[in-house]
């Protein structure tokens, strides 16, 4: 009788294990910022955004759809469709052109003007496509970050 009994718990304790499977890893937002604004010749800008995946577990990034917000002036729309895996707790950036406004232009301008102690400030915000590595399809994740851009010494028409 004690032999059954030790081979019942045996058995309980072995499906109970095997029940468990993986653990689960915590996802977050990912963070987005302008890591470098360049000025191009004929106006546009060149910006390097930086995604760093906040999650226990990669992420692979299928699109972006936000805005970034040059001081308190009329937003301009961010759109890429593009493919980065990227590593928990890592980050990869991302090429984007766009058309700024004259005001926008104009006030990067004034900033660059200070020298180095010229600083604007700036907000990104909107949502990116993401499938985090457990999951079979992706999902929408919602970011929304400010910062500064300054100009960088000795490089010119370029701000981080």
């Amino acid at each position: 009788m004690k032999r059954l009994l030790r081979c019942l718990a045996l058995l309980a304790l072995a499906a109970g294990l095997a029940a468990c499977g993986q653990p689960r890893k915590s996802v977050f937002p990912p963070t987005l910022s302008v890591q470098q604004l360049e000025v191009r010749p004929d106006g546009m800008w060149h910006l390097t955004v930086r995604i760093q995946n906040n999650s226990y577990g990669g992420m692979d990034f299928k699109s972006l759809d936000g805005q970034l917000q040059i001081a308190e002036l009329i937003p301009l729309r961010l759109h890429a469709t593009f493919e980065r895996d990227i590593p928990a707790f890592a980050g990869d950036v991302l090429p984007l052109d766009v058309l700024p406004t004259p005001e926008m232009a104009k006030a990067l301008a004034a900033a660059a003007a200070k020298g180095s102690a010229g600083a604007l400030g700036y907000r990104i915000s909107g949502s990116t496509l993401a499938r985090p590595e457990q999951e079979k399809q992706p999902r929408s994740f919602d970011f929304n970050s400010h910062d500064w851009l300054s100009p960088v010494p000795g490089i010119a028409h370029t701000f981080r």
